[in-house]
């Protein structure tokens, strides 16, 4: 009896420690995420800082379009709305306002990577929204790698943004994992024969070989992707922009948009508040993400922030040195356990280092820890412990070597260990794992639109109209992946607030999943969002 009842009062314990953590998450997730805080942790990727980085236009008292957010969403959103605008011979004035400095939230302290999952979820794609819809959404991650590129083609930094293909590996240790993950290959492999090829598995004693990892590598699956310097892609065509649209353009950082106001009668405008003034304008557009409900009440416990973890670490001795041979840069995915995974690309320049993220599982209570906080200025103690001591691990000791020193005549603003840097940033983790992007309908945004008679219009002609209907926009909720979702998605938005989708060709690319709908808001519920975890 005696053991019979400890062991009801451990169950007990047991299940009041879950609740109350469930009960202390749900009341974070509905809680505002709060601007973003001062001085966040230092990111390897914000140094030297851009010369744009506190760049501060003037406030004017009226814009066309306000952009909140200054990343790669809002960064895509406002080339496309003043290059299509220019190129139909329209002025029109876009006004980004940042919480801090240029792309410092997200973007500038993701893991780089352009590796979109593509067979890894085509299985819960399908099933969900039929083979039409999955295969359409897999084409949009696919298209960011050659989209990235041709954009830093275009804007003359393909070179500074280091933008390369890399082999992209999955490394599986547990072999029921590794054969879910096989099946799912074959799946994606018969239904989408035009990506086909670029898939390949390898067993256990190839895979250690050829990759050059640890003993108890169980196979590895590989594919096509891609990595990028996100800080330099984004503020090198943010200071692009400055330049090309010196009146049309003005970024305003270290500018937080602290409320906002429906219109009235005496003024037909939305009012944005931010500590430096006061701003009108018929459109604001959301490019926040993991913050988008400080200003959208209705979307928090919808898009829900989560601080995630990354480091930059100097390479073992042994290690194989990326070269100017595409075939010699490689991005990997380690999968250690059921949930969460740890992600890793290498740079080509400077001390190669490796830019390694994950350890979700890692972080207190399976990773609950990092669910509703926006504190980025410090970072998670045990993920940061298990990224900093992991790599010789998944490569092995042998093929690790010993460590890697400073660089002579190096910058010496970095730790002179393996771990250069260790930092954290806020993911927006959709809770039906899909991106929310379009007009933001009023149930939502809990304001009035302004009237049709706001709206943008051309200096041509009388009643001719350059954007859509006045409201309010969104492109946010990537899910850890938004360097495979958010250019085109902010590029997408643009063509919406433009009124150009028939131009923009939307239908042919755009998956319409994706568009936000009061039906999709009402039905996407926080408790749901593990029920694809096991796919």
């Amino acid at each position: 009896m005696g053991n019979t009842l400890s062991l009801a009062r451990l169950a007990l314990a047991e299940f009041l420690d879950n609740l109350h953590t469930f009960q202390i998450i749900q009341a974070r997730i509905q809680s505002s995420p709060g601007l973003p805080l001062p001085n966040p942790s230092r990111s390897f990727w914000c140094y030297p800082p851009s010369p744009i980085a506190t760049y501060a236009s003037q406030l004017p008292t009226h814009a066309d379009f306000v952009v909140v957010g200054s990343g790669i969403t809002g960064t895509s959103v406002v080339r496309r709305l003043l290059n299509s605008a220019s190129a139909e011979g329209h002025d029109v004035r876009v006004v980004m306002l940042e919480a801090r400095d240029a792309c410092s939230g997200a973007t500038g302290r993701n893991g780089g990577h352009i590796s979109p999952p593509l067979y890894h979820d085509y299985t819960s794609l399908k099933r969900n929204h039929g083979q039409a819809v999955a295969q359409k959404m897999i084409k949009l991650r696919l298209a960011h790698l050659e989209e990235l590129r041709s954009v830093a083609e275009q804007e003359g930094i393909l070179a500074e943004s280091q933008w390369r293909e890399v082999e992209s590996v999955d490394v599986f240790y547990h072999s029921d994992m590794f054969e879910k993950a096989k099946t799912k290959v074959q799946t994606y492999k018969a239904d989408l024969p035009f990506d086909a090829e670029h898939h390949k598995v390898y067993e256990a004693k190839e895979a250690i070989e050829k990759y050059r990892l640890a003993s108890d590598t169980l196979g590895c699956i590989s594919s096509s992707a891609g990595a990028i310097h996100p800080y330099q892609f984004v503020t090198r065509i943010l200071a692009k922009l400055l330049s090309r649209y010196p009146d049309c353009f003005s970024l305003c950082t270290n500018t937080p948009c602290t409320s906002i106001l429906p219109p009235t009668h005496s003024n037909p405008y939305y009012t944005l508040s931010t500590p430096r003034g006061a701003i009108t304008t018929p459109h604001i557009i959301h490019a926040t993400n993991g913050w988008a409900g400080t200003l959208l009440e209705k979307l928090r416990g919808k898009i829900i922030p989560f601080r995630g973890n990354m480091t930059a670490q100097r390479p073992g001795q042994s290690l194989p040195i990326p070269n100017f041979n595409p075939t010699s840069h490689r991005s990997y995915v380690f999968y250690t356990r059921p949930i969460g995974f740890d992600y890793l690309t290498q740079l080509p320049t400077g001390e190669h280092e490796l830019m390694l993220g994950g350890g979700f599982a890692q972080d207190g209570a399976e990773g609950y820890e990092a669910m509703g906080n926006t504190d980025d200025t410090t970072y998670s103690t045990r993920t940061g412990a298990h990224l900093s001591g992991v790599l010789p691990r998944y490569f092995g000791e042998d093929n690790w070597g010993r460590e890697g020193v400073p660089m002579e005549g190096g910058e010496g603003e970095w730790a002179e260990g393996r771990v250069k840097a260790l930092w954290s940033g806020i993911l927006g983790v959709s809770v039906d794992w899909t991106p929310w992007v379009g007009r933001l309908p009023r149930v939502i945004s809990g304001r009035s639109e302004p009237p049709l008679s706001s709206a943008v219009k051309s200096e041509k002609g009388e009643g001719v109209h350059v954007s859509a209907a006045p409201g309010e926009w969104i492109a946010a909720g990537y899910s850890g992946e938004g360097m495979v979702h958010a250019w085109l998605s902010g590029k997408a938005l643009a063509d919406m607030v433009l009124g150009r989708e028939v131009e923009g060709k939307l239908g042919e690319w755009f998956p319409d999943i994706m568009r936000v709908s009061e039906k999709r808001w009402k039905k996407a519920k926080a408790e749901n969002l593990l029920d694809d975890l096991d796919d």
